[in-house]
């Protein structure tokens, strides 16, 4: 049974926040964000891509088993940014409209005005108009696109409004070189620059978001491959991990590793789209279905099932934290509240955070405080609530599903109808959460 009253599930969401002087000193903090990359797809849990610099930091990371981004992309970023779930800002689907209200404190904000410098090399999606762009929100430095995933040579969005997207600090511009290349460049010479006090770099890769054309050097790591889509669906992943090296490198060069924070981990579980040749993106690309993997975890990217929002997700602090496997739930909101308390940066106003603070149970030093996770799916047509080992699943038109994550956590026994106590708290409890739905969405 869950014996813990709605109010106080609620309210431990958020837990108070360490002050600089009981934590190691301040770290740089690095975000690097993989998109549509698997559960399945990483060296770690056994895929079948070559993951090299990926799989060694793994060994020397918090390795997080239980690590939860939205279904889609804007809303994963929203509450990356934002500390809340993805449904107080009412975005649910890849969004090109602004996300947030201008006056939002986001991690960028809080961590610049504790004297970090910031940037944000990759995708953005958060509005997709120059005028909506980091900048606006915190970031001292913004290179990429400003919508969604871009062409690789071309660095297009989709056909329309928002299809030139690729800039640099809000001004559009024009550039020659493979998207994957770029941004590693990009994030490699920020880590360069000289400067006297702490750094947040964000790193949202396009990789491996369609669509995807990979040039023959990545492709040839691949060559016995007979389908066209493993090929060219490896040859993504691994270009992304020689770039995540790049960047682990750049760190070392700069004598800047140990007391970086490196944060990795996906938006989204890992898609089974077809990439063809339909004109919403310019050009021809290869045609091939998807084949992501998302290990034994039941679903896929746009679903509230495990293997629609379960990630490979990794933590490295060489100066902080001891390499070992975390088995704990994290949500993406809970980076801000953590990230917070480690900057020294502790809110005038409530922010009102539906993450907590993660440090002590990443140090292993506490286990983690009652928490409630929520995720509301693809238009709102679906949504799963978490508490302990339950996960309550709501889509539309169907009856509610509960599944025990701990004893199933490929969800394939339904135990709805077995269990009709535990059901209900958990809908009482999600009618709480969801009260709050909307309430900082953009009018």
């Amino acid at each position: 049974m869950l014996r813990h009253s709605i109010a106080f599930l609620v309210a431990a969401v958020v837990s108070p926040l360490a002050t600089a002087s009981e934590r190691t000193k301040t770290p740089n903090v690095v975000i690097i964000m993989a998109d549509d990359l698997g559960y399945g797809d990483v060296g770690w849990h056994g895929g079948p891509y070559r993951t090299p610099s990926l799989d060694k930091l793994a060994k020397d990371s918090v390795r997080l088993e239980q690590h939860y981004s939205l279904p889609v992309c804007s809303p994963t970023r929203s509450s990356l940014l934002s500390g809340r779930f993805n449904s107080r800002f009412g975005c649910t689907n890849p969004q090109n409209p602004r996300v947030f209200p201008f006056d939002t404190v986001t991690l960028a904000v809080a961590l610049k005005s504790v004297g970090y410098e910031t940037a944000l090399c990759g995708k953005w999606h958060l509005g997709s108009k120059p005028e909506w762009g980091p900048q606006k929100f915190g970031f001292d430095h913004s290179y990429g696109s400003l919508a969604g995933g871009v062409t690789s040579y071309t660095h297009v969005y989709k056909t329309g409004e928002f299809a030139k997207t690729w800039h640099r600090n809000g001004k559009l511009i024009e550039e020659e070189g493979h998207v994957t290349d770029l941004l590693t460049a990009e994030a490699v010479q920020f880590i360069q620059k000289k400067r006297a006090g702490p750094f947040f770099l964000y790193v949202p890769y396009t990789a491996v978001h369609l669509p995807i054309d990979e040039p023959k050097e990545w492709l040839d790591l691949y060559a016995k491959e007979p389908d066209l889509g493993v090929r060219q669906y490896g040859a993504c992943v691994s270009h992304m991990d020689d770039g995540v090296g790049k960047i682990l490198a750049a760190l070392d060069k700069a004598g800047a590793r140990a007391n970086t924070l490196v944060v990795f981990l996906s938006d989204n579980g890992g898609s089974t789209d077809t990439q063809n040749n339909d004109p919403q993106y310019a050009g021809k690309h290869p045609e091939f279905k998807i084949p992501a993997r998302n290990g034994a975890l039941r679903g896929k990217k746009g679903q509230v099932y495990e293997g629609g929002i379960r990630t490979p997700a990794l933590v490295s602090w060489p100066g902080g934290l001891k390499p070992r496997d975390e088995h704990s739930p994290v949500h993406v909101a809970d980076w801000f509240p953590t990230l917070a308390g480690l900057a020294g940066y502790n809110p005038t106003v409530d922010l009102k955070w539906d993450g907590s603070d993660r440090w002590p149970m990443l140090t292993g030093t506490a286990k983690p405080e009652p928490c409630v996770l929520y995720w509301l799916g693809p238009g709102g047509n679906s949504l799963a609530l978490r508490k302990g080992d339950l996960v309550l699943i709501r889509q539309n038109k169907k009856p509610d599903e509960l599944y025990d994550l701990v004893a199933d956590p490929g969800q394939k026994t339904d135990l709805a109808a077995k269990r009709p106590g535990a059901l209900n708290e958990l809908t009482s409890l999600l009618a709480k959460v969801r009260e709050r739905d909307n309430d900082a969405k953009v009018k």
